[in-house]
């Protein structure tokens, strides 16, 4: 079976995706950690969203794996987008979820240039157990939140930073059309990060899309419920024809 890739978001990791194991027992699992974050904090950062899909494209290469299906979240749905853009051909089956084509994220909890002041001024680990909060319908409270923040922390300054001026430079509006393999969009339905207009857009937007709405979720839904984000992933993987190759 097509292994299937995922791409952490903004101040996430791989280790974020630990309830999807059970998606892992019919195909190969791999969950990526992007530079600066999560197990590759050590590495330096990169500033732009095409220069993280190009890395994860790489890193997919070396690892000897050519043809996958593809999920990012939030951020990391910005740099699937950018892997689709660059290499198609790769791409069997697409998962766009609590994502958007838009960067600079319109109808964020808090512009994206507050953030980048509140981390210069509160620190990496403050900025990352507040931001993280916001991911989830019952905030702190929540009973994921502990284990996300505890990987949201690992990230340094300069990785917060980096990813916060990579993400309003870049937009993937005018290149929606041409995304041609099966695409399932996933949205938590009270999602503070990406609103409903740029779901709606990827939705209308990308010929054939499929959508899937969680609701009493946020943006987070793959920990908040994680047994229907699996039941969802799973059915369209199983169901949705892919991209016939090159």
């Amino acid at each position: 079976m097509t292994p299937l890739v995922c791409v952490h978001g903004f101040m996430g990791g791989s280790a974020q995706w630990v309830a999807q194991a059970p998606l892992g027992l019919e195909r190969a699992l791999i969950c990526v950690d992007l530079p600066g974050f999560g197990r590759n904090a050590h590495l330096e950062p990169l500033t732009t969203i095409g220069g993280l899909g190009a890395w994860v494209l790489a890193e997919l290469t070396e690892r000897g794996i050519h043809r996958f299906d593809l999920l990012g979240h939030s951020m990391g749905g910005m740099v699937v987008q950018e892997m689709v853009h660059q290499a198609p051909h790769r791409v069997a089956r697409l998962v766009l979820y609590g994502t958007g084509a838009q960067g600079a994220l319109p109808g964020r909890f808090e512009p994206i240039d507050i953030s980048k002041q509140r981390a210069q001024n509160d620190g990496a680990e403050a900025t990352a157990r507040r931001i993280s909060a916001t991911w989830f319908l019952q905030r702190e409270a929540a009973a994921a939140y502990p284990a996300c923040a505890e990987v949201a922390v690992q990230a340094r300054l300069p990785a917060l930073l980096a990813g916060l001026d990579a993400m309003p430079g870049w937009s993937g509006v005018a290149r929606l059309g041409k995304i041609a393999m099966p695409t399932l969009i996933l949205w938590g339905s009270e999602d503070r990060t990406y609103p409903w207009s740029q779901t709606e857009q990827l939705w209308r937007s990308i010929p054939g899309a499929q959508l899937a709405v969680v609701p009493n979720a946020a943006h987070a839904v793959h920990m908040e419920r994680p047994a229907l984000f699996n039941m969802l992933v799973d059915d369209f993987l199983k169901t949705a024809q892919p991209a016939p190759q090159p």
